[in-house]
């Protein structure tokens, strides 16, 4: 079973393939000399995340770092003429082409194209998501629209696109004779096919899952270093990132400025910062969160986080963008769709209210909601008096939602439903009115397992109020009890029902064995 978890970490050409012949011409010849440099590099920072975690389980916790030119000199960043608004990015799975289409004709200021969490981790979907953003980059891509007959193009608009590559936790098998590092295959793949004259703006990344402002360092040489092979200039890449582990969220002004010529804003990415939240503290039984649900959407723990990105970002002249609303409307279901719209905007008003800049979303009938929310193309000279410097970053989260035994059983169910999309190469899905990706699904794997690690101290109780003290047994009780109704209520044949039997075999093992990084 433990090869089993393994798999979902490791994404890996298929066999039979030969670099020379089945990557582009000469890649491979552009590519090496890259590797060489800073493959090394990514592992190194593997190790180091590793020992961070360790030391935060033995209560050497994240703390912000002493004063430095970082935080204390006086610099600032231009935005680029062609990126004032970002009111709304669009955001969404990079290998769904009828959905890249979709995204880029809402309207949104921004679309993001993503080959990470809301992508399932697998080789053919690597290449569709390459596929599609460099033709969506050109405006090439198209779909055939089967209810209005027609092919549907994308068009012209003043869009800016920006492409998440996989983080510096994975690493890519089956191209090199050795593994090489997951974010610089991606960086390096989109780079050297792109069709630079065509692009109405620099090509734009988006980094995702860094935990320190030493990582920003090795992301900026790599930028340099590839823009620096292809003839660019060493700023040309520009690129967001998102803050969405513990450790960073101490060091985000230090991370800004060591990213300074290629950084135009930062995002927080709610659900993996709650995940990381909840990884860093999982030995705390103060940290035992609430059923997700019920968790509001302005807790301390994300206000107060909330309001100091925007304080940093504005301070050194970019954007700070807000999170994604996982409640999701729904054409077809008039009360679920008014519902998530009231949520969205209420949702983004708040994002607004902290000095956000702008917002992720995921469904087109959600832009136009989360751009009005936002009183100008942006925020930036906008400052909070008296804002705190150093706000408490960890303040737990008592007296708010509710710890049920009911929500352990979503918990189960959903886990259970995103792994079996991943085995059928999908990564985001939506799910009982909710989109669930990789970063939900590490929050329910968290919340399980701090559910059992602190079974004696922590009361989750059933529709009677009374404790149930959440033993290994009883949890495997609810994965079989869980996977018989899936297996019975949306089971296609025998193989989708044995597909829904390996995805609760791999999601138990992982809470068993704790795994709980972003795979």
């Amino acid at each position: 079973m433990a090869d089993m978890v393994t798999t979902f970490e490791m994404n890996s050409a298929p066999r039979g393939f030969a670099a020379e012949r089945d990557l582009p011409p000469g890649f491979l010849a552009f590519y090496a000399p890259l590797h060489q440099a800073f493959t090394p590099r990514q592992q190194l920072v593997r190790k180091i995340r590793a020992k961070t975690l360790a030391l935060s389980h033995q209560g050497q916790l994240p703390q912000y770092p002493p004063p430095s030119v970082a935080s204390e000199g006086d610099w600032r960043i231009t935005l680029p003429e062609w990126c004032q608004d970002q009111r709304n990015q669009m955001t969404g799975p990079a290998d769904d082409g009828e959905l890249v289409v979709k995204m880029l004709n809402s309207g949104a200021p921004g679309v993001m194209l993503d080959l990470e969490d809301s992508m399932a981790n697998a080789w053919p979907e690597l290449l569709k998501g390459y596929a599609n953003i460099l033709k969506a980059v050109t405006g090439e891509l198209s779909y055939f629209d089967k209810k209005r007959n027609k092919e549907v193009a994308i068009a012209p608009s003043q869009t800016v696109i920006f492409n998440r590559l996989r983080g510096l936790h994975l690493s890519q098998a089956g191209v090199l004779s050795e593994v090489t590092s997951a974010s610089l295959f991606d960086l390096c793949m989109l780079a050297y096919q792109v069709d630079y004259p065509r692009l109405k703006h620099p090509l734009a990344f988006y980094i995702p899952k860094s935990e320190s402002a030493e990582e920003a360092f090795l992301w900026r040489d790599m930028l340099q270093a590839v823009a620096k092979a292809k003839g660019l200039p060493a700023d040309y890449f520009k690129v967001m990132a998102l803050v969405e582990s513990h450790p960073l969220a101490y060091q985000t002004e230090e991370f800004v400025y060591a990213l300074r010529e290629h950084i135009i804003g930062l995002n927080l990415g709610r659900w993996d910062y709650m995940a990381s939240l909840i990884h860093f503290n999982l030995n705390d039984p103060a940290w035992v969160l609430p059923d997700r649900n019920t968790i509001p959407h302005d807790v301390a723990f994300f206000q107060n986080l909330r309001n100091l990105i925007p304080e940093v970002c504005h301070r050194r002249g970019i954007f700070a963008i807000g999170g994604m609303t996982a409640l999701f409307p729904d054409r077809q279901n008039q009360e679920l769709n008014t519902r998530a719209l009231a949520v969205l905007e209420k949702d983004k008003k708040n994002e607004a209210s902290c000095l956000m800049d702008g917002a992720w979303t995921g469904h087109p009938d959600q832009n136009e909601i989360a751009v009005s929310q936002f009183p100008k193309p942006n925020q930036i000279s906008a400052r909070r008096p008296n804002a705190p410097r150093y706000p408490d970053l960890r303040p737990p989260p008592a007296g708010v939602g509710q710890k049920t035994v009911a929500g352990t059983r979503a918990a189960v169910r959903i886990a259970i439903r995103y792994r079996h999309g991943v085995l059928s190469n999908k990564g985001a899905s939506l799910l009982d009115g909710y989109m669930e990706d990789l970063a939900t699904d590490r929050i329910y794997r968290l919340m399980i397992a701090q559910r059992i690690r602190h079974k004696d101290t922590v009361a989750i109780v059933d529709d009677s109020g009374q404790k149930v003290v959440h033993t290994p047994e009883l949890v495997t009780k609810i994965f079989d009890e869980e996977l018989s109704k899936l297996q019975a209520e949306l089971a296609k044949d025998d193989a989708d029902r044995n597909r829904y039997k390996v995805a609760r075999e791999i999601t138990e093992n992982m809470i068993r064995e704790n795994v709980f990084d972003p795979i």
